[in-house]
Order: structure tokens, then sequence, then C-alpha cells
């Protein structure tokens, strides 16, 4: 068990949000961490050594709100036309820093310290290597290991401390070094570890311009690698700024819902200085939802309520672990979160209602068709319909209306708490009853726990919902209350791109803590067939409920040898009925096959105009031109009986 202080390392606070401050560190004329605002940031997509087009796409990014543009320079020619794109930029009025992404070469890192406000690198990839083989290192063969990185990594720090200019040590999950991967494991702590070592050496040098990343394209693991993070840093006395992002999110909903919910379990507990949404789409359409993403903590402080601190704290924030409860009716237990939708009139109207949102009846067939997303419980409040559901499909009626309804032996009661204490009418089957932090006292907890059919629905008004949230659940888990709980929130007049990001981060955090054994969101304006899609796709990007395809879709830069967000469409066209199935979509090697991490299949640019296909990390095919690599991608994943035929 761990107790408040030992849980709270990575974070000021479980409670009450509070930025955890880490040192300053400047980069040009806009410095970053200490107490300055959480910074927006993007990266090109054009060819380095296309001056005009990589500061044309600079000043769109600039314009839509970034504050550092990040530029490839994969090789000493890119390095150094850095110098022309800044001196154009500059030329032109931007003073924006800019920042050279380098995974591979040490001289063009070099190179470009020279010229840019801050250089980022990658340790897996810098002055280590990755091919996949398991090495049994000795602790002399290891520090041998560390003395060649010290050797090669040096210089860099020395020309960032003589210039200036500032470094991300930037740690990626699918990049990690054969070394690393030999001690550590495919870990959150093996990431830190990985990028903790050219710390060292930078200390070494007395060189302390670092910003930190971690991350990967898994949100579950992202998350625990920067709470590891700031726990071993503590430990070390070392306080360095945080660039938060979930590498390869993807496009459209899926890669925005994605982001909010790592980046925002991370913001919610107050960490994080700087963010990139890393989209497969144009760099400038990144800049708006980092901003709807911060702009929710700018006046989190002035909103909140006060919310009890943790005393025992059960969860462990650097593994997972699903909260223990009971089963009812397919909800908690074993059972994948279940999603209660809020019927609108066209449900009301017609069984066509439906039709968007999972199940389509067949009138000639008079038979169901039941979809991947179809959704568990439609709540009808005090209404009820003329016509029958499918079977899978259950109603919840508000209590009052429920103990008088027509279908009370097929719908389940919704029970606000002072129905439930003074003694009203239960159903047998399932019953959900309706609650808030504050409503679990002693007395509810011990009556709760007497009951087995019953369905805990967690609602909140504070502003800091998930942070409240939480502490309910470790409420009942300190109590040793094993009841499934939904999770509630509702959102008012929101935009859909608001809803989108705040319904994620809100909910997500607390999924991918083991929390929650059911989704409910509302919104007075978003159109129901987006709520459900979004629900599915905050249990998608968890990883609680898989329901469709998942794509790991790197966001392109100068590096990428094919048009991604077109053969992205292209391949979620044709792939998208493969439910549970993770492709991913690479633009070059740098990105894959290691920053695929856990994909089942891989698509990535070899060459100009040719692609490799991988199977999981081992290549399966090479040099495949791109007018026939997606049908070669179809073959492949027919060959190895992952293929399915997609229904009408």
């Amino acid at each position: 068990m761990l107790t408040e202080t030992d849980s709270i390392k990575y974070c000021n606070s479980l409670t009450y949000y509070s930025r955890y401050i880490t040192r300053e560190v400047n980069i040009g004329d806009i410095p970053l961490g200490g107490n300055n605002p959480i910074r927006i940031q993007s990266m090109t997509t054009t060819d380095t050594m296309d001056t005009i087009a990589t500061v044309e796409q600079s000043v769109r990014i600039i314009e839509a709100g970034g504050e550092y543009v990040r530029i490839t320079a994969p090789s000493i020619n890119e390095a150094k036309n850095l110098e022309n794109i800044k001196n154009e930029l500059r030329r032109r009025g931007y003073k924006t820093p800019l920042i050279a992404d380098i995974h591979f070469t040490p001289n063009a890192a070099e190179t470009a310290a020279r010229i840019v406000e801050k250089v980022r690198v990658n340790p897996g990839n810098y002055a280590d290597r990755k091919k996949f083989e398991t090495i049994d290192y000795s602790d002399i063969s290891y520090e041998a290991e560390l003395d060649r990185i010290r050797k090669k990594f040096t210089p860099l720090v020395l020309i960032c401390k003589e210039y200036g200019t500032a470094m991300r040590i930037g740690t990626n999950h699918g990049s990690l070094s054969d070394r690393i991967m030999s001690r550590f494991g495919d870990t959150p702590l093996g990431m830190v570890e990985s990028a903790l070592e050219f710390v060292r050496i930078c200390e070494e040098n007395n060189y302390y311009e670092i910003v930190l990343s971690m991350k990967a394209s898994n949100p579950k693991v992202m998350v625990e690698a920067y709470r590891l993070l700031i726990n071993k840093m503590e430990s070390e006395s070392m306080n360095y700024p945080v660039h938060l992002g979930v590498t390869e999110a993807g496009d459209g909903e899926d890669g925005r819902i994605k982001s909010a919910v790592g980046i925002g379990a991370l913001l919610e507990d107050g960490i994080g200085d700087t963010v990139r949404v890393s989209l497969t789409e144009e760099p400038e359409f990144e800049i708006p939802v980092a901003y709807d993403l911060i702009k929710r903590y700018s006046i989190r402080n002035k909103l909140q309520k006060e919310i009890p601190s943790v005393i025992r704290n059960p969860l462990n924030p650097f593994a997972f672990a699903k909260r223990d409860t009971y089963e009812v009716f397919k909800t908690g237990g074993k059972n994948v979160p279940a999603v209660i939708l809020s019927a609108n009139k066209e449900i009301l109207n017609s069984y066509s209602g439906l039709k968007d949102l999972g199940y389509y009846y067949s009138s000639s067939l008079d038979k169901w068709n039941i979809g991947d997303t179809a959704f568990d419980f439609l709540y009808l409040g005090k209404n009820d319909l003329s016509y029958k559901l499918p079977g899978t499909l259950k109603k919840i009626f508000d209590h009052d209306f429920w103990v008088n309804s027509d279908s009370k032996n097929d719908s389940y009661p919704l029970i606000n708490i002072s129905q439930y204490e003074s003694g009203c009418e239960v159903s047998d089957k399932v019953n959900f009853i309706e609650l808030s932090l504050n409503d679990l006292t002693g007395a509810l907890i011990k009556k709760l726990s007497e009951e087995m059919n019953f369905i805990a629905v967690l609602k909140t008004e504070n502003a800091h919902a998930m942070a409240e949230m939480r502490r309910a659940f470790i409420e009942l888990m300190n109590n040793g209350l094993k009841i499934p709980v939904v999770i509630k929130r509702n959102y008012e007049n929101e935009t859909d791109d608001e809803f989108t990001v705040d319904s994620s981060a809100d909910t997500g955090p607390l999924l991918l803590d083991g929390l929650g054994d059911g989704i409910w969101i509302e919104s007075t304006v978003t159109e129901l067939k987006k709520i459900n899609s979004i629900s599915f796709g905050i249990l998608q990007a968890t990883r609680t409920r898989i329901s469709r395809t998942d794509y790991i879709s790197c966001p392109s830069c100068g590096r990428t040898l094919f048009d991604l967000q077109e053969t992205t469409a292209m391949i979620r066209n044709r792939t998208n009925h493969l439910k549970g199935l993770k492709i991913a979509i690479m633009g070059c090697i740098v990105n894959g096959p290691g920053e695929m991490a856990d994909a089942d299949y891989g698509y990535v640019g070899s060459g100009p105009g040719k692609i490799t296909l991988y199977k999981g990390k081992e290549i399966i095919k090479k040099s495949i031109d791109t007018e026939i690599a997606v049908d070669e991608l179809i073959n492949l994943i027919k060959d190895n009986n992952d293929w399915t035929e997609a229904t009408v």
C-alpha cells in the first residue's frame, strides 16, 4: 500500500491542481519551464532542403499559435540549411525559436546546435543501436558501452553549452536501444533510464539546459513513463522541464482522443511544460488541439472545488492494475467497460434513430444487425419506446418512472441517493445508483457493501473532475467496496472539438489507471452519433475495449518518403473493419520498425517510391513500389490469417 507521501512523488497533489515546477530552460526568447505558461509546438513536414517551403509551413505553424517550430535534420546537409531557413524567417520578422530534430547523425546535431535554439536527440538512436539483439551485459561491459556513448555524445553537449543551445533528450518507446532493452526490457523504466543516462553525461559537463520527453503511441505506457521520470528525477535532485506528446497518434478523431487521453492525464496532475499533438495532418492543425488541451488548466485553480486529500493511496501510478469489482449484468468483473447513451428525439421517435449507433434493424428479415460500436445501455429518463430493442441493448429509466413502467421487467432504474436511503423499491436484477464523492459516507458504503446487483454512476460538477472522481475510486477501494462504477460527465455548450478533448481528458486518465467499468458522456450540442464514437474512441485509446482497427501513424516530417495523409486514408479505407488489428504507417526508417512498438503490421517508407512491409518487428518484403504496396500489405495480412471480409 502506497501512502500519500510515497505516491505523489510524480506530482504535487492527487487532489488539488498544482503545476509541478521545473527549472527554467532558455530557448531563444521563449523560456520553458519554471513559472512560464505551458508552451505549444509543432513540426514541419516539408523537405528541409526546400528552404521556402519549410519557411512557409513554419509561418503557418507560428501564425496558428505555435511557440516553437521543430525541423528535421537527418544529415549534415539539412543541418546546414537550417541557417538559410532561420535567416529567411528572421528576414520576414519571425523570431520563433527553431528546434533541430536529430536521430542517427551526431555530426548533423553538432552542426545544428551552432545554428538553432534547441536540438532534439533520441538516446535510442543517437549514439546507441537497435538491431533487436538480446545481449547479456555484465556490469563491466555495460559500463564500457556507457563510456562509448559518453565519448560520442559529449562533443554535442559542449557545443550546446558554448552556443547557449538548449537540448531535448527525447526517449521514444519504440526506439529503445538493444542495450537498454537487454537490461530493463521494453518498459517505462527502460525509457526513463535511457534518458537519464544522457542527462548524467550532460551534468558531468555542467550543462543543464535540458528538456526531457517519454513518448509512446500507447497512452498507458506514455503516462507511466512520464510519472516514473518525475519520480526518478526527484530521487536524483533533478527538475528538468518535460515535453508531452503521444507519438504516432494518428489522424482525425482517433488522433485527437488518443492525444487528449495521454497528454491530459499528465496535465491533470500538473505535469508538462510544453505540448505537441502529433497528428497525421498538416502541422498547423495540431495547434488548436494543443490549445484546447492546455486552456483547461489556465483557470483550473480558480474553478476547482476542494477535494479531501488522500491518506492511503491503493493505486500504483507506475504500473497498470484494473480495480477489482464484482459483475452485474456484463458490467464490472472481467468485462470490458460498458457504454451508456442518453436517448435523443430520433431514438424516441423511431428505431431508425439507432442505425448510426451500432444497431440496424432489417424489416425484411425482422432482425437486428449489431456492430462493433453498439452501445450497451440506453437512458430514457421518463420516456419509453413504442418499439422493442435488440436483446443486447437494455433500457434505464428514472426510478419514479421505472416503478410504474410496463417495461419494468425489461429495464433498470436509475436511483438517486435520497431515494436509496429512504428504502425505495429496487430491481432484483440491476440497479444504477447515481452518486458523487461527497455521498460516500460510512453509512452509505456499509449499506452498498451488502448489495450485489448495483452499479454506481459516478458524477461530478467539479472543474477538477478527474481528480475528484479518482478520489472517489480511492475511497471505494480503501473501504473494500467492489461495486462496478460507470464514469459520467455532462458538457454544456461546447464545440465538437472541445467536447472531444474535454471528455477524453476527464475520463481517459481514470481508465488508464484501471478505474471505471463504463462510460456515460453527455453533451447539449454534440450529435449522439459522435458521442457514441468518442465514447468507444476513449475506450480504444485506453485499450480497455477494442472496437476498431488501431492505426499507429506518424505525423510526417521532412524525412517522410511518401504522402502520409493520403496513404493513411487509403489503408484505413481498406482495413478499418479489422477490429483489434494494429497497423503502423511510418514515413521513414526513423519511425519504424522501432517506433511501431507493438503494431501487428508495418508499412514503412524505405526509399523514394519504395516501401518495406513488416510483420511485428520482422521485415517481410523490401523495396515494394508504392503503387502496389497497399495491395501487398493486404496480401500479407491475409497470408497470416488476420484478414476478414468487410460486412455490408
